[in-house]
């Protein structure tokens, strides 16, 4: 289980990076540009991803490679403005949540047959990111856009490419490792090419401090997937251990940083929304592995 924990730390210090950026006014877009170099290194250096097969793979695969190219450094973008305006806290509950996305896709897409137990943890899941958002406490009451834009973005969004990294494992003709080394190169590119353009135009300078905090941020990034996948191979037999126990994991431990470390505040609704997210999680892993 020290794979598990490793990795819970490198999810959770991910969000503490994107959070003391802000404070320090680091340029968001151009970090999370530098985080790619760093995965794409990481990712060649460790899996050794093989290269031959790529000619024969697929137009529409390109397509699947490209679509998640673009997906990856959005919802970074939309995750960094999420930890800004509503915390640590609610972004962590509103990314881990997102798993019951592709568990509805599977019946409403997919066409898999639903369970009682499924469709309860779909039904909780939505009340946990529901509860998760900032309601502002004035006198009329009114949620402020920004408190529940961002956490239903990251909900829609990490659920939706979880779904198409399922269809990327799917493919048999080309290795999972050599997929994501592609996935990587298509953000990495894209993502400074969004920069660039930028600079270009003079809407911004390039930022040299926004080099080291991508490239650490890159790191940790890789690190959480990285452990997470040593987890699954150390432990083949129960892959609900490790489900369970990485996402409960990053919610409290995002939780506990939140409050202790950036002095978050979390309504009843909020601490709702623990539970909540930490029911659903363990009644999805329950269906999934039984």
């Amino acid at each position: 289980m020290h794979f598990v924990l490793i990795s819970i730390l490198c999810s959770v210090t991910v969000s503490v990076i994107i959070k003391l950026a802000r404070r320090y006014e680091v340029n968001i877009p151009q970090m999370i540009a530098w985080n790619y170099p760093a995965a794409v290194f990481l990712t060649f250096f460790l899996f050794k991803p093989t290269t031959a097969k790529l000619s024969i793979i697929h137009l529409e695969n390109w397509g699947l490679y490209l679509l998640l190219g673009c997906l990856l450094p959005a919802i970074f973008w939309v995750l960094a403005a999420s930890i800004r305006y509503t915390g640590i806290v609610r972004t962590e509950i509103a990314q881990r949540i997102s798993i019951v996305i592709p568990l509805a896709a599977a019946f409403f897409l997919f066409r898999e047959n639903p369970n009682i137990q499924a469709i309860l943890g779909i039904v909780i899941g939505l009340l946990a990111v529901v509860c998760s958002f900032k309601w502002e406490q004035s006198e009329q009451k009114i949620l402020s856009k920004k408190d529940w834009v961002y956490p239903l973005l990251i909900f829609m969004g990490m659920g939706t490419i979880d779904i198409l990294f399922k269809q990327v494992a799917l493919l048999k003709s080309v290795p999972y490792t050599t997929s994501i080394f592609i996935i990587f190169i298509f953000a990495l590119i894209l993502s400074f090419l969004y920069c660039f353009l930028r600079v270009a135009m003079r809407m911004e300078k390039l930022a040299p401090a926004s080099i080291i905090w991508g490239l650490t941020l890159g790191v940790f990034n890789f690190g959480n997937i990285l452990f997470y996948m040593k987890a699954h191979r150390a432990i083949p037999d129960n892959p609900s251990i490790v489900f369970t126990a990485m996402n409960i994991g990053v919610i409290m431990l995002g939780a506990l940083t939140g409050m202790v470390f950036f002095k978050e505040r979390l309504s009843l609704l909020n601490k709702i929304a623990l539970v909540l997210a930490m029911t659903c999680i363990l009644i999805i892993a329950g269906n999934e592995f039984i």
